[in-house]
């Protein structure tokens, strides 16, 4: 069905559209606005409803046309129809000239109606509504629980928050243990399941209300914990279309459960970060991600984040590239005190810091998007996974699946 605005400063006007239109079944009215907005709202609600159809009233014609025009620069291929009581032939032919190629009178006949939604419909089929998106969508996912996946989503969304013009979305998707709330002490009750409950309908003035603001990165935290609440695929690409007009880059904190909505996250996402630390059950838990990522068709992009890694230890960053067969992006080192020090502020990581410039420089590396060089696979770490229990080997894993 095809989507609508109507902007109109007479509302029964407006109402007397938006009734013959639902009686049509074949085209919905999303938003209604009774004033011309200004460039900057009107670009808000092109992109938070996403319309394939404007009407317009042409009671004031220069701010009409001004609309119109605005419109086709904000999103190429929506459809503009005129409406008034009345209208004369000179003013036909100077919305034509604007581009305008519709017009509806007042009263609104049924027929009438039909036969311009099919005209609507068949200009859509042609060319479609272009709204600007983002493909900077970035996905953190542990290996396993406390490798400090959600402190690292954390600051590399606030660097990249302060690069130019980069206004930031950090959502956590970790429903059962979701960290960013707490660690930054947010206090907004709205959380990623009310988003995702109101993200068909989601509009410019509700969405404030769901995120909190810090700075140029907004958070949408994950709430309490509640194992009963499931959010469905389809909310998600809701949620995601939505953000994706909105911000330059989002940034998924993931809970490594590997639940629909997460997969679904990833089979959006640009890249997945596989988020390990240097010991031995962690990086067991990487290769198993992985190789369930591959067996997806997404293994091309995850890319592996060495977390807490430090000089003296045993498996060294090159050794992870040949054991898992992927980039190492970052070797992040160990701070305890700094992020210690953070989470009491409810906070980021001192920018100053090793660690904070480390964060900067992975945010850095996302924008620039420079492909990684391909890792061939080596396999001499297996003795490390000697001491595994045979049971949890990969080989042992393809004999009982039958491989």
């Amino acid at each position: 069905m095809l989507r609508a605005i109507v902007v109109s400063p007479e509302p029964e006007l407006a109402e007397a559209l938006k009734q013959a239109v639902a009686e049509t079944g074949q085209l919905g009215v999303v938003r209604q606005l009774d004033r011309y907005p200004d460039g900057h709202e009107l670009v808000r609600v092109l992109r938070a409803h996403a319309p394939h159809v404007v009407f317009v009233s042409i009671a004031a014609l220069k701010p009409a046309i001004e609309l119109s025009q605005l419109g086709e620069q904000t999103a190429p291929g929506i459809q503009f129809v005129a409406i008034n009581r009345t209208c004369e032939p000179a003013i036909l032919l100077e919305l034509m000239r604007a581009g305008i190629r519709e017009f509806l009178p007042v009263p609104f006949k049924r027929q009438e109606l039909i036969d311009l939604i099919s005209r609507l419909r068949e200009g859509v089929g042609k060319k479609p509504p272009v709204f600007s998106t983002t493909d900077l969508l970035f996905a953190f996912l542990p290996s396993k629980a406390g490798v400090g996946t959600s402190t690292l989503a954390l600051n590399v969304s606030v660097a990249l928050s302060r690069l130019p013009d980069t206004k930031v979305l950090l959502l956590d998707l970790d429903l059962n243990c979701g960290m960013q709330r707490f660690m930054l002490k947010l206090e907004n009750a709205y959380s990623v399941v009310d988003a995702c409950e109101h993200a068909a309908n989601m509009d410019e003035d509700l969405w404030p209300q769901l995120v909190t603001s810090v700075k140029n990165l907004d958070v949408l935290h994950s709430g309490g914990m509640n194992p009963g609440v499931r959010i469905e695929s389809f909310q998600i690409r809701n949620l995601m279309d939505f953000a994706r007009r909105h911000y330059k880059a989002i940034t998924v904190d993931l809970s490594g459960n590997m639940e629909r909505y997460s997969l679904e996250v990833m089979h959006e996402a640009k890249r997945v970060f596989i988020v390990t630390t240097p010991e031995i059950p962690s990086l067991h838990l990487a290769r198993e991600k992985l190789t369930f990522l591959q067996g997806l068709d997404l293994g091309d992009r995850v890319s592996v984040l060495l977390n807490r890694a430090h000089r003296r230890s045993v498996i060294t960053p090159a050794q992870v590239e040949e054991l898992l067969g992927v980039p190492v992006a970052l070797s992040i080192p160990n701070d305890y005190h700094g992020v210690h020090r953070a989470l009491t502020a409810g906070r980021e990581v001192e920018a100053s810091s090793d660690l904070g410039k480390q964060y900067a420089a992975l945010a850095r590396s996302l924008v620039e998007a420079r492909p990684a060089a391909p890792v061939q696979q080596r396999k001499r770490l297996t003795e490390y996974f000697s001491i595994l229990p045979a049971r949890y080997s990969l080989a042992a894993q393809g004999k009982k699946n039958g491989g």
